[in-house]
């Protein structure tokens, strides 16, 4: 919580407001210090694996030998059975707070594993983002949270973060420690929809990514050399299609 004056209709009062936590987590990956994430301060071990799989550092939890996260401390350890490249060149991401990346990998359609021949109805890009803002709890509490889910037209897995980057390492990390098959699902998000998102989704197998506001130019792009429809605007009863229409099932969607 946080004392703040509050302005209202010409009068000033005192008044308590929560407000965003983050934190800076310090990851070692066989025994070098790799990055330093900025993040919600909750569930980090899942936050930590999925950077580590989206970084291509894992693909199993097999790869682990060992991964420990020290929430007071802000201080992750990780043991991973593949050695790191001797140089690691940093990339910033559009997230907010600054992301960090190692690689944003060039996708297309021959390696995504979203050609998979599931499709999905308007009804069901309604119901995962209806879903996302029912489970939006940080938002609904203080605002400056993003939200991420993953289904198939139902939720199956969600995060949260004060990171548009970081709902996906998450989701990404869960699914890898839980043995979950993302392959084919729909990804919505709250955030707006941008190049690293889209490579990511494209390494978990998404076939579809649905936001409340829009993708990016390079992102529609990708999308579209990755084999993922693309879907902004998501509104109560309409939505825009940027790539690959041929997944929705929009003939007699009305009826």
């Amino acid at each position: 919580m946080a004392s703040v004056y509050r302005y209202e209709k010409g009068a000033v009062t005192a008044a308590e407001r929560e407000v965003v936590a983050e934190v800076p987590v310090v990851l070692h990956v066989n025994g070098r210090e790799l990055a330093t994430l900025i993040a919600s301060p909750h569930e980090l071990r899942f936050l930590v694996a999925g950077f580590l799989r989206l970084q291509g550092l894992v693909d199993r939890v097999e790869d682990f030998n060992a991964l420990s996260v020290c929430d007071d401390h802000g201080i992750a350890s990780a043991q991973v059975k593949k050695e790191l490249p001797e140089k690691l060149k940093p990339v910033l991401t559009s997230g907010c707070g600054t992301g960090i990346s190692f690689s944003i990998p060039r996708v297309d359609a021959a390696q995504s594993a979203a050609e998979s021949g599931k499709t999905y109805t308007p009804a069901a890009v309604f119901s995962m983002m209806d879903g996302l803002a029912r489970k939006a709890q940080g938002y609904q509490t203080h605002g400056g949270m993003h939200s991420a889910a993953v289904g198939d037209g139902d939720v199956l897995l969600y995060s949260e973060d004060l990171g548009r980057h970081n709902t996906i390492d998450r989701i990404a990390g869960e699914a890898l420690l839980k043995g979950i098959d993302l392959s084919g699902m729909m990804l919505v998000t709250s955030g707006r929809v941008s190049t690293e998102l889209v490579a990511k989704a494209a390494l978990l197998g998404i076939a579809v990514v649905a936001s409340r506001t829009s993708p990016t130019g390079t992102a529609v792009k990708m999308a579209e050399e990755a084999g993922i429809t693309m879907i902004g605007y998501v509104r109560a009863d309409r939505f825009d299609v940027y790539s690959h229409p041929e997944r929705l099932e929009l003939a007699g969607a009305g009826s």
